[in-house]
């Protein structure tokens, strides 16, 4: 762990900014100890870092593949803290020189001490210990045996020692041994805190957790911030605060982004692109993740706890970078619809779900867990996933299209779904729908409206490409028919029922495509009942029953709707209706033989028979058009009228009840009578008074659909006998 940076009064300390070669403890206790002696006769001479370089190359092998850049630099860190500190002393003291060799003291170095008494403090601090704990175990034996809060106590034994003995200018009468017991006392320092990488890095290891190591662990770094609170006022580099308890957080980090590295480290990378790879891949993130936590919550902490250190936070932190520098490059890397999703998904249900770490024992952090991903990234897959989800829906409205053309190709008749026919283009749409809304809706409420906008308006494309391949296929049948318009309904019902917003604009193109296929259907009938029309008001018609073969076609055409939705079935009946009563009253008003005297009066009772049967008939299909049953009778009762004054009052029914009624009906009902050009004169502008009358009222013929007269179109036959009148 790198030092922090201390100001310097009489020393001149400096942290260096450059990146710092990787060397294991023992590689930098060697480098260290090779400079004054370069044989194993000088290492005996100096029993502690010998010691301490056994020691730490044992620790070295043991951790030497989990070994950090930041472990590693500590060593060599110390050792240029160590020299450049020695170059002036507090009191300006000779500085000590490359060969060793020591200046002239200045005035305040006096020779303090003798030889003897140097040596001893040399010994002392060279093995580690004082005259009572010679024969005890060195600190680089116990660190190596992760007894680190004693090896503290006797780091900082030792270095209480050197500060008074720099302090007190002894060091001078021999300054390489003090550099070489200053540097024993900093390499011991630097590999208790490699200890405490390896015990971290050890920690979610497959061994289980070392609670009592862990405790140490805490107490150490406990004890060493309590013996150096703050950087000294001199910028001793001895006094200098180790950072122990930043190292450690600094540990847990590399320890869970090693972690979170594991976690699809044996997929090939050929094979990346695939989305089952990355959700397999992200779901062994996440059970790795969710395990380690776990033991965090139920093993590793407690352990902490138990020495007043809490660590549950700083693993959560950890993990969430851990996690989010993952799936950033994940992110990065990311193609394709699929793997789109699975990345949003995992990050917006998987990893944010409530019982991502099972039982939630522990608090929530202080602060607030940074976003998993970074807001502009979150936009770019966001805008990525919704320009695939636009090609997609696209496509998948064409693969429904193409199974209607092939249902069509074979031929197949429609099935009956609760008695009405069914094809199953609503329901595809409506899973389409649902399943990508759902999906969009788990990530994201904006995303959510995104898709809907994305799906309303693939299918108001879709309704206009398959109204003209229905239409324009061989396969337009009755109950095909009837099956499009069930879809249509379906549709509607269903997706602006639970979508009016993003639904709202279809409900035209949806009544469109309907409104369609109802005239196709209404088509097939009136081409064929339309020749059953032309003899009626003929003098052939006086004396034969040529109303029923049109109605029994009438009547087999209504067995059709009622395999159809209730509105549109009413709807289309009424179509029905509204067509029998028009095309009557259309071949009334041009006909083809003028019937006179008996025959007039015949004609006018039978079609008011014939009337009565058209509404009976309706009526008993469940028609509710009962507004055309007054049409015919008022018509019939013009013709046969034997007293020409009432005429007026037939008149008056009739253009109240059907106020789309023209000037030129009229004169083709008068017409019929043959009244004379005075009567009917009087009769048309009474006619054309009721009529403004009715117009000021606010009645109009298309009124509530109540289109009947408006749709009669006259030829030239009654121009003439209007130019005439």
């Amino acid at each position: 762990m790198p030092l922090p940076q201390t100001q310097a009064s009489g020393l001149e300390l400096h942290r260096p900014q450059e990146p710092v070669e990787p060397h294991t403890p023992a590689q930098g206790a060697r480098r260290a100890s090779s400079e004054d002696a370069p044989g194993a006769q000088h290492e005996g001479f100096r029993p502690g870092l010998g010691t301490l370089r056994r020691a730490l190359s044992r620790a070295s092998q043991r951790a030497s593949v989990r070994a950090s850049q930041g472990d590693a630099g500590l060593l060599r860190l110390s050792g240029r803290f160590l020299f450049g500190s020695l170059r002036r002393t507090p009191d300006n003291c000779p500085a000590v020189d490359q060969t060793g060799v020591t200046s002239e003291p200045g005035p305040a170095c006096g020779r303090k001490g003798s030889s003897k008494a140097k040596e001893d403090v040399g010994r002392r601090l060279s093995t580690g210990a004082g005259p009572e704990e010679a024969k005890g175990t060195s600190v680089a034996d116990l660190i190596s045996e992760r007894q680190l809060l004693a090896a503290f106590e006797r780091l900082r034994h030792l270095e209480t020692g050197l500060v008074t003995e720099k302090a007190s200018c002894t060091f001078q009468q021999d300054p390489t041994g003090f550099a070489r017991r200053a540097m024993d006392v900093c390499l011991h320092y630097d590999g208790l805190a490699a200890e405490i990488g390896a015990i971290v890095r050890e920690t979610l290891g497959p061994d289980g957790v070392d609670a009592a190591a862990l405790a140490e662990l805490a107490r150490v770094v406990r004890a060493e911030e309590e013996a150096h609170p703050e950087p000294p006022a001199d910028g001793d580099f001895l006094r200098t605060p180790r950072r122990w308890r930043q190292y450690w957080e600094d540990a847990v980090r590399r320890s869970a982004e090693e972690r979170v590295r594991q976690a699809g480290a044996g997929e090939a990378s050929g094979v990346a692109d695939a989305a089952p790879d990355l959700a397999r891949l992200l779901a062994e993130l996440g059970a790795l993740v969710r395990r380690d936590l776990q033991k965090v919550q139920r093993e590793v902490h407690p352990a902490y706890a138990a020495a007043g250190f809490p660590a549950w936070e700083a693993y959560l932190r950890a993990f969430h970078g851990a996690v989010a520098g993952r799936l950033q490059e994940l992110a990065h890397d990311a193609r394709g619809f699929e793997q789109l999703y699975v990345l949003l998904d995992w990050a917006a249900n998987v990893y944010s779900s409530p019982d991502f770490l099972g039982s939630q024992d522990q608090a929530l952090p202080s602060e607030p867990l940074p976003p998993l991903l970074a807001p502009d990234v979150w936009a770019r897959l966001e805008d990525d996933y919704t320009s695939f989800l636009e090609t997609k829906i696209a496509s998948c409205f064409d693969g429904i299209l193409q199974l209607e053309q092939s249902r069509w190709a074979a031929a197949e008749a429609p099935e009956k779904l609760q008695g009405l026919y069914h094809t199953p283009l609503s329901f595809d749409v409506c899973m389409l729908v649902a399943e990508h809304v759902k999906a969009a809706g788990a990530i994201s409420r904006e995303l959510e409206a995104t898709t809907l906008g994305i799906c309303a308006r693939a299918l108001g494309l879709f309704l206009h490409r398959f109204e003209k391949a229905f239409l324009e296929s061989g396969a337009v049948t009755e109950p095909n028919l009837c099956a499009g318009i069930n879809a249509c309904e379906e549709l509607r019902t269903h997706l602006l029922a639970k979508f009016p917003e993003s639904f709202g604009e279809l409900e035209k193109a949806l009544g469109a495509a309907a409104r369609a296929f109802q005239k196709r259907l209404l088509q097939g009938l009136q081409g064929a009942v339309q020749p059953l029309f032309r003899v009626l008001c003929t003098k052939a018609w006086l004396t034969q029953d040529l109303l029923q073969p049109l109605m029994d076609k009438v009547v087999a055409f209504s067995g059709l709707l009622e395999h159809m939705a209730p509105p549109l079935a009413q709807e289309t009946l009424q179509q029905v209706h509204r067509y029998v009563v028009r095309e009557y009253l259309a071949q009334a008003l041009r006909p083809r033989e003028r019937l006179r005297g008996v025959d007039r009066r015949s004609g006018s009772q039978k079609m008011g028979l014939e009337a009565q049967a058209i509404s009976s008939t309706f009526q008993g299909l469940g028609s509710q058009a009962t507004w055309l049953g007054q049409a015919i009778p008022c018509v019939a009762d013009i013709l046969g009228e034997t007293y020409k004054d009432d005429i007026r009052r037939h008149l008056e029914t009739l253009i109240r009840s059907y106020p789309d009624i023209r000037r030129d009906h009229v004169l083709a009902i008068l017409a019929l009578r043959r009244l004379g050009r005075r009567r009917n004169q009087h009769f048309l502008r009474h006619a054309q008074a009721v009529l403004r009358a009715a117009a000021k009222a606010g009645g109009s013929g298309a009124a509530g659909g109540r289109v009947l007269f408006e749709e009669i179109e006259l030829g030239t036959g009654v121009d003439v006998l209007v130019t005439c009148i």
